[in-house]
């Protein structure tokens, strides 16, 4: 890289010149080739019960749920496995709460076009596991969950 870097070369032009290589495909992989989608995406609005929240989390085989407004759809905040066992401690009648209460508000999130080593930083700088994924809007479009990463081969 110091060769490169002498030459007036970048880690981005390495990574074009060489993309089927393991840096080139880590340099240019995005967000949006890494992140869940679909029924792999939990969404609910934010006005739902934990429980609802839960089942929603489950069905998607996700350690988070991305929490919208109602009308925007736009992110509003994330509940995740800590949040919810730490919502566990507030009584026996916290699943019939509204998720609100317990959620993380202005959770992190990442562009979907993002580099995908930006989320492996954004992981390391904050210490979380689950990164919503946003369009151009703030609307959720994906999931990046950091047991996923080491599939991938960018960490």
């Amino acid at each position: 890289m110091v060769l490169l870097e002498s030459r007036g070369l970048s880690r981005d032009d390495f990574a074009r010149y060489h993309p089927a290589g393991n840096l080139g495909r880590v340099l240019l992989l995005r967000v949006k080739d890494i992140m869940r989608t679909g029924n792999r995406l939990p969404t609910a609005p934010d006005t739902v019960t934990v429980q609802d929240a839960i089942l929603a989390m489950t069905k998607a085989r996700s350690g988070s749920i991305a929490l919208l407004n109602r009308k925007s759809r736009r992110l509003t905040g994330i509940l995740t496995d800590g949040d919810f066992r730490r919502g566990a401690l507030t009584g026996p009648d916290f699943l019939s709460k509204p998720v609100a209460d317990f959620m993380t508000r202005n959770p992190k999130i990442i562009s979907q076009h993002a580099l995908g080593v930006e989320a492996l930083r954004l992981f390391e700088a904050h210490k979380i596991d689950d990164l919503i994924a946003v369009d151009e809007r703030g609307r959720p479009v994906g999931l990046v969950d950091g047991q996923d990463l080491p599939k991938l081969k960018i960490v």
